[in-house]
């Protein structure tokens, strides 16, 4: 007879060791294999700059995949909160950047993206266009990076806690938070909301008095958007492997018996929705120095619908097929749209569907069940398989 126990043990420290390879691998490439093409000259800083985005992304993914992978929570509203973060750091660089010397009658310099939003030529009247108040907060990097997490984790704290505790779950919850995404689109597309209307917030110069058409700043940014996607990615494995990540994990599959074990299923998806919600705000601030704008279309429905592919096609329930989901599908997205634009949306609907009817774990554990499907049975398969096993 085989220790089950024993192999069972055997299997988590394979997976662990596993999990902890992909991790220094994901370091290693970004770290040091992506800085020293570029140090070389084999790459350009515009990839650079694209490859950081393309991680902005990932943290997003690996956030909606703690919530739906591991909680089986599917919520449609990572884009807003993406948006929130963005939108935050935005309002920073916007006050820092632009043309000089028009100040408003309290002394406050206005940004140029505001110009846009007063009926008449603000050069004509600076007086009567004032800062509004809710941007003044955001003259300061570390009260915007505070603002910038702190905001998304209460817009989902406040939909997560009467969401949760109305038992509102599965495809309603999904389409409750698609439908307050929409609503925060037209928000920010409204011009006397002050937020720049549809044209968004752009115009952006420096951060942290460094200019961000300097080479050197955007390589910084995509050194430091790697460095938070790997702590991110660690905390959330931690997070997984301990007692809080099987809790979540019993929700995803059986809320009903865990809450009539005694415990309060609402206060566990909160804990993941508030997470997920500020790492995304985390993602869309060190998104917008990098892209140099943020608009309400990266609100729009099909944003929404394009994280929840990431993490289909990349693999649910794994953190690394979320970025693996991310990066691929970016990647194919920029090469595609520049070269056949209207193939674009088939080529992501068919990758779609064949992964979810074809490899519905994804594509990062495709090379794992291939090897298993052509290794030769060892003795151990073969005793395992056999009746008196």
């Amino acid at each position: 007879m085989i220790n089950k126990g024993h192999e069972f043990g055997t299997s988590q420290r394979a997976d662990r060791l596993k999990r902890s390879f992909i991790s220094l691998l994901w370091l290693v490439l970004g770290l040091v294999i992506i800085p020293l093409l570029y140090i070389t000259g084999v790459i350009s800083i515009e990839t650079v700059n694209k490859l950081g985005r393309y991680m902005t992304y990932a943290l997003v993914a690996v956030g909606l995949d703690l919530i739906w992978g591991y909680a089986g929570i599917l919520g449609l509203c990572q884009a807003l909160f993406f948006c929130l973060g963005g939108y935050a750091m935005g309002m920073y660089l916007a006050h820092h950047g632009g043309p000089e010397g028009i100040i408003d009658k309290t002394g406050w310099k206005l940004p140029a993206c505001l110009y846009v939003v007063y009926p008449y030529k603000v050069s004509e009247a600076p007086q009567d266009a004032l800062v509004p108040w809710f941007w003044k907060p955001f003259w300061s990097l570390p009260i915007t990076v505070v603002l910038g997490l702190l905001i998304p984790g209460t817009v989902a704290f406040i939909i997560g806690y009467f969401g949760f505790r109305s038992r509102v779950r599965g495809v309603y919850f999904a389409i409750l938070t698609q439908a307050i995404t929409v609503a925060a689109q037209n928000f920010f597309s409204m011009n006397n909301m002050k937020f720049c209307g549809t044209n968004g917030l752009t115009r952006f110069e420096k951060i942290a008095g460094f200019e961000l058409a300097n080479s050197k700043v955007q390589f910084s940014l995509y050194l430091l958007t790697v460095v938070m996607l790997f702590l991110v990615y660690v905390l959330y494995r931690y997070i997984i492997n301990s007692r809080l990540g099987r809790i979540l994990i019993a929700v995803r599959d059986d809320e009903n018996t865990l809450r009539f074990s005694g415990y309060k299923p609402y206060l566990y998806k909160l804990f993941a929705f508030v997470l997920a919600a500020a790492t995304a705000g985390l993602a869309g601030m060190l998104y917008v120095p990098q892209m140099k704008i943020i608009t309400p279309h990266n609100l729009g429905a099909e944003r929404s619908i394009l994280i929840v592919i990431y993490v289909a096609v990349g693999g649910r329930s794994t953190l690394s097929g979320a970025i693996v989901g991310a990066l691929g599908v970016s990647l194919m997205y920029d090469n595609l749209t520049s070269a056949i634009p209207w193939a674009w949306p088939y080529v992501l609907g068919s990758l779609f569907i064949a992964v979810v009817l074809g490899y519905p774990d994804g594509l990062v554990k495709l090379p794992q069940k291939l090897f298993n499907k052509f290794k030769r049975p060892t003795a151990e398969d073969k005793l395992e398989d056999s009746p008196t096993s």
